[in-house]
Formats: C-alpha cells, structure tokens, sequence
C-alpha cells in the first residue's frame, strides 16, 4: 500500500492498495462457502432508491443503523464506522460475510435491479460514487465490493475510466457468487441486465488498509 493519486482528479492524500492501482479494480474467485440462503436477500426490508437503474435498496448497514439509504455524510459522517440496522437480523450469513474481511466498513446494502431496456440505456446510467466524501486525509480510501446473489450469468457490470469511451471497457460477468472490489469513485460503472427476474447483490464500502488488502489476498485467484 501507499500515498497515492490519480493525476488530475484526487490529491495524494489517502491511503490506496496497490493491487487497485493498475486498472480500479480486482475480480476474485467466486464465493462457495458457507451457502447463503435466498431468503437472507429475497426477505429484506426494501426501499425504492434509483442508481444505475430501476433499483431498490434494502440497508443492512446505515450510518445511524436507521431504515434508510441516506448517505453517511449526510450524518456529517464518511461511509465508515456504519451499523447494522433490523435487516441485519434477516441476513446471518451476509453479515458475517462482511465481518470476516475484518476491514471498517461503511453502508451494507443488497441492491435488487429490474431488468435492463436495453444496452444502450445502461450506458446513460453510468456513474461514479462520492465514497470518500468527509473521509479524513491520511486515512484509507473507501472503495467497494460487489458479492452477486442471485444467478444472472447473462448479465455483467461495466466499468470505463471513460464514461463516453467503450474502448477501455471491462466487462465482469455476475454469476451467482461472483465477487470483486472497485475503486468506484474512480471508475464509471453499471450494470446491464437482460432479465427476467430481478438481480441481487450485496454491496459494501470497505475502508482500504492492511486487512483489506489482505482479505483481496486470500480471495484472489493464483497463478
């Protein structure tokens, strides 16, 4: 890890992992073990919250542990530090997924995403976060992982650098238990999805540092 930034849009002031550096981001073996039952995101308290798309969000972590998909700094917070709101309850597995990274973290949220009109139209919904908004110098960067539940081998996440240039694209494929980690304040992202049924996945903003770096480590494939 180091001090680092991207040239012309963030100061050298955070801490960054080096395995982000290259590319935004790192795609990890798929998540096997324990099995997640489907109702730990199918029984979830969901709120209508449009990103990337017709989505809804269910909080299982919020800066305050309220209902709610306010963002840390509207508390005058960064998307750290977080707890768990009454979801958490509903969802054992997804809670101690993101327990044992053993990183601070910030909102936890399952996304459910209706089904995409067309390629075209997700290209317009790309977006990068504000996940280090009122993140404190010096401290680590807040970057993201995505953990797909249910089973959308069809669809796949889309990150530029660019948002208006395809050429730079890469493309993730979300099977169920796909996982990786973005810098999505750097990288443009969304994701398209064919259908029928809603897509689920777990999103986490995770704060970088040693245990962060270290749970990539362990999850990366070898070779």
């Amino acid at each position: 890890m180091k001090l680092l930034g991207r040239k012309r849009k963030e100061p050298r002031t955070h801490i960054k992992l080096d395995v982000l550096e290259k590319r935004g981001y790192v795609v990890l073996n798929n998540y096997a073990d324990p099995p997640i039952p489907s109702s730990e995101w199918l029984d979830l308290e969901y709120m209508d919250y449009k990103s990337g798309g017709d989505t809804n969000f269910a909080p299982i972590a919020s800066a305050k542990g309220e209902m709610e998909c306010k963002a840390p700094w509207d508390h005058g917070m960064a998307d750290k530090n977080c707890t768990w709101t009454e979801n958490a309850k509903r969802c054992p597995t997804l809670v101690k997924c993101v327990e044992d990274v053993a990183a601070p973290f910030g909102r936890v949220r399952v996304i459910k995403l209706l089904p995409s009109k067309s390629i075209q139209e997700v290209h317009t919904f790309m977006h990068q976060d504000r996940n280090n908004i009122l993140n404190p110098p010096g401290e680590g960067w807040i970057v993201r992982v995505w953990l797909q539940l249910s089973h959308d081998p069809a669809s796949f996440m889309i990150l530029r650098e660019n948002k208006k240039w395809p050429l730079d694209e890469a493309r993730i494929p979300l099977p169920h238990g796909s996982q990786f980690v973005v810098d999505s304040q750097r990288l443009f992202h969304s994701a398209f999805h064919p259908g029928p049924d809603p897509r689920y996945a777990l999103i986490v903003s995770f704060e970088s540092g040693p245990a962060l770096d270290a749970w990539i480590a362990r999850n990366r494939p070898q070779g």
